[in-house]
């Protein structure tokens, strides 16, 4: 995919995947890049700057004698990834109006 996704656009998919399930850092990637062309290392700092703006929380759970580090949805979270989802809606019809592919 040729055109960049902004941080925005990355929050509100990360946001999302953590509304349908609770995702360690290296699945969260796994999934991420199954659909989206990203680094190994581009999450990393997404979820602590997403943690920082209290739209995430942690856990950690054991695995095979070690923590794994969980990352959940809270409220504050899910309130942001709504209106992510509201703008993300018009800015498509906007863009999907120009290019020819929908009438406004």
């Amino acid at each position: 995919m040729a055109i960049p996704i902004s941080s925005d656009l990355l929050d509100g998919c990360v946001l999302a995947l953590l509304k349908q399930e609770d995702y360690y850092g290296y699945a969260l990637t796994r999934r991420v890049k199954e659909v989206l062309p990203i680094s190994e290392s581009t999450l990393y700092p997404v979820l602590r700057r997403l943690k920082k703006n209290q739209w995430l929380t942690t856990y950690d759970q054991p695995y095979q004698g070690r923590n794994r580090r969980y990352y959940q949805l809270t409220p504050a979270g899910n309130d942001q990834l709504r209106l992510i989802q509201q703008e993300w809606h018009q800015y498509r019809q906007a863009i999907d109006q120009l290019m020819g592919g929908e009438e406004a």
